[in-house]
């Protein structure tokens, strides 16, 4: 039996909610059906407890039983060492798992994460850099569209690494950048169709909605 508790924070401003990563975690464990606990840090007084478990001041992170795990991604393979659900049994399809997981982090993300960022901020100026990391996310989503448009999941069934992709995604489509993606567009539709992301979703803004009262309430 797991004894798993996620960290997230406390409270967090309106424009990252939704999209705060624990949701990913949420979402993983909601597929796999593991019963967990949700804990929270303050957002606004990271002490010495927060940077044991997450030496960048982050969320979120995982115990499971003595073990802590930082970095969404180090989360869900772990999660899926626990779930057939979440990670396939053979060894090829783990391979296949894996690696996807690493070019949500590493490939595509790299480049979604400074595109959403100068969005949310309002600095899409066309400025060198607002159009360099323009060009950066088009051609990852240009090389990503044919692989999506090949297959329902990354690795043949649901995984952690369509839970990674579909989560790096979001925040692009927000945006309508996948416009010309229909691939990809179609791809993220599927994934955040499922209950498992609904709840986790729904249970992340309930989250931060409750810490809004009781901050009205203090």
């Amino acid at each position: 039996m797991t004894d798993l508790t996620l960290t997230t924070f406390d409270w967090v401003p309106e424009m990252p909610r939704g999209l705060v990563r624990d949701l990913r975690v949420r979402w993983a464990l909601e597929e796999a059906a593991l019963p967990y606990r949700v804990a929270s840090v303050p957002f606004g007084d990271r002490g010495p407890t927060h940077f044991a478990h997450q030496p960048f001041g982050q969320v979120p992170w995982l115990t499971d039983g003595d073990l802590s795990i930082f970095e969404s991604g180090a989360i869900l393979l772990h999660l899926g060492e626990l779930s057939a659900k979440l990670m396939p049994s053979d060894p090829r399809g783990r391979s296949e798992a894996t690696k996807w997981v690493f070019a949500a982090l590493n490939s595509v993300e790299m480049a979604s994460l400074p595109w959403s960022m100068f969005k949310f901020t309002g600095s899409d100026d066309g400025s060198p850099a607002a159009k360099f990391v323009d060009g950066f996310l088009k051609i990852r989503l240009k090389h990503l569209e044919p692989v999506l448009a090949g297959r329902e999941w990354l690795t043949g069934s649901f995984s952690v690494a369509d839970i990674l992709m579909a989560d790096v995604l979001r925040p692009v489509d927000r945006f309508d950048c996948l416009a010309d993606h229909p691939a990809c567009r179609a791809y993220l539709a599927r994934a955040t169709a499922r209950p498992a992301f609904a709840k986790a979703y729904a249970d992340q803004m309930a989250h931060f909605a409750l810490a809004d009262k009781a901050r009205e309430n203090s």
